[in-house]
């Protein structure tokens, strides 16, 4: 043990960077949205300035949103919550009205982006935008790349691209094992929204 640690501390003392982080969850499996709202959390808790824009859900009946609903009203001024997506691709049906919701959303984004005063921005769902050619990914790449130095990007959903993969400091793939809806039980509150 006395080796692993002095491993890790010599890991700890030769990371010395100081800037911003940009993270992917990504995969098929269950958590790549909750994950990030954990982090929400966690930036909440040291007093960042944090915003959310959701680019695909469209129901502001999720736990998470009435959750940190209830914490902004803490927190004035500290958190910022969007649901800008017209809802799942198979329910909506209408390509072009997801595509100009998606670009809405990054409209709204960008303005985040560009924000210096903004600590963490949670771009949720937006790998779907890249997926069905709503968004151009150089362009996205480009302003991720521009944003301030110590902003804190984290962006969730499956398909990432291997352009976004390549540009993120931090990629986690969620793995699906199993899933309760495969075995006939619906969505449950609390568990899946």
């Amino acid at each position: 043990m006395q080796r692993k640690k002095d491993v890790v501390d010599a890991k700890i003392a030769a990371a010395q960077d100081e800037r911003g982080v940009l993270v992917v969850n990504t995969g098929n499996g269950k958590g790549k949205s909750s994950a990030a709202f954990g982090v929400v959390a966690r930036a909440l808790g040291h007093d960042f300035s944090v915003a959310v824009v959701q680019f695909v859900k469209s129901r502001s009946d999720t736990g998470e949103e009435g959750f940190y609903r209830k914490v902004a009203d803490l927190c004035p001024g500290q958190l910022t919550w969007h649901v800008m997506g017209e809802g799942f691709t198979w329910e909506t049906q209408d390509p072009a009205r997801d595509a100009k919701a998606a670009q809405a959303a990054w409209t709204l984004a960008r303005q985040y982006l560009r924000d210096p005063g903004v600590d963490l921005v949670v771009l949720d769902e937006l790998t779907y935008a890249f997926k069905y050619g709503w968004l151009a990914l150089d362009e996205v790449l480009a302003d991720l790349a521009a944003r301030p130095a110590l902003q804190h990007v984290v962006i969730t959903g499956r398909a990432a691209p291997e352009g976004l993969v390549a540009a993120a400091d931090t990629v986690t793939e969620m793995t699906l094992v199993k899933h309760a809806f495969k075995a006939g039980v619906k969505a449950m509150p609390g568990v899946e929204f």
